[in-house]
């Protein structure tokens, strides 16, 4: 009976001592970074000084942005920290009971939330693995999703989600690191790039020229309803190969006046190119991509009929010859 006891006792503290030590773990782990962080920060600092003093301030613009970003990390860290000890402190409570004691809520959700977005800190995923054998994948699902009423910390929240900084914060950081290594820094060329409004090119807000505007999606619908192409470019035109090819295979010239009617309509199919004004209104590309679409089709029954003459003049010689 006493090994029996002994033996359900042991479980019970199994989970104890196990989250005490990832939670030690952590802790150790996140002074550690914070340590060769701030080497690094102090680092990024001073090269930023450099750039301000040879004057590239575009890479400094640049670099700054990376120094925001692990500052804010910095102070996330620094508050985890403070939570996972707090946790530690209390840890026989959370064996206690079995829901979440409201005083510990703040802590236990924002670890949860921060654990898979701190890579540097596998720690931390055990001790979210552990609340959520405790607690259940619903409570880990709403922490993680930001429901409402799940308590984590909005510093956390600010300092972990990834986003471009503001200008102005760029700003008044570039002007703390300069004044910090008393760098005698001229910040309106900063200011007025940072200040400056690009143009979006993907909102269409840009005012262009009328002929831009005018695009091949613009002519698919004629007066009759039905679907046209834009005009035919004089480097491709079908019709004209076909004629080519048919007096290559001929061997004789056409001199049915059909053949006639086909070389002037393809020669005035050819010669006619796309309108170059860029001013033109929409009505007359329309017209003209109508009357080059006529065109392109009598060119094409101009050939169809000059290959029907001469698959005839072919089988009337092979008539003839045969015959003799």
């Amino acid at each position: 009976m006493a090994t029996v006891n002994k033996a359900k006792w042991s479980d019970l503290l199994a989970p104890l001592s196990i989250r005490k030590t990832c939670l030690n773990l952590a802790i150790s782990r996140i002074k550690l970074l914070q340590n060769r962080r701030d080497v690094q920060l102090k680092q990024m600092r001073k090269e930023i000084t450099q750039f301000l003093q040879t004057g590239q301030e575009a890479i400094a613009r640049i670099r700054v942005e990376h120094v925001i970003r692990e500052e804010n990390i910095w102070a996330a860290y620094e508050i985890l920290e403070m939570f996972c000890e707090f946790v530690l402190a209390r840890v026989p409570i959370l064996e206690s009971q079995r829901e979440c004691p409201p005083e510990l809520r703040e802590a236990v959700a924002s670890i949860i939330f921060a654990a898979p977005r701190c890579s540097d800190l596998p720690d931390l995923l055990q001790v979210k693995n552990l609340f959520t054998a405790k607690y259940g994948k619903e409570f880990v699902s709403a922490v993680s999703e930001l429901r409402p009423d799940t308590s984590v910390n909005r510093t956390i929240i600010e300092k972990l989600t990834v986003s471009a900084p503001s200008p102005e914060v760029k700003l008044k950081l570039l002007k703390e690191i300069a004044q910090e290594y008393n760098v005698n820094w001229d910040s309106s060329e900063t200011e007025a790039e940072l200040n400056k409004k690009h143009d979006d090119l993907l909102d269409g807000s840009k005012p262009t020229s009328a002929g831009a505007l005018v695009s091949p999606t613009a002519i698919q619908s004629t007066s009759n309803g039905k679907q046209s192409a834009p005009p035919p470019t004089p480097n491709a035109e079908p019709s004209t190969c076909g004629v080519q090819s048919s007096r290559l295979n001929s061997n004789k010239p056409l001199s049915n006046s059909k053949g006639g009617a086909s070389n002037k309509s393809i020669s005035e199919g050819s010669a006619r190119e796309p309108p170059k004004d860029i001013g033109v209104q929409p009505s007359d590309i329309l017209e003209k991509a109508r009357a080059a679409i006529a065109s392109a089709e009598r060119a094409s029954a101009a050939a169809r009929a000059a290959a029907q003459l001469v698959n005839t003049n072919f089988a009337s010689l092979k008539l003839e010859e045969s015959r003799s």
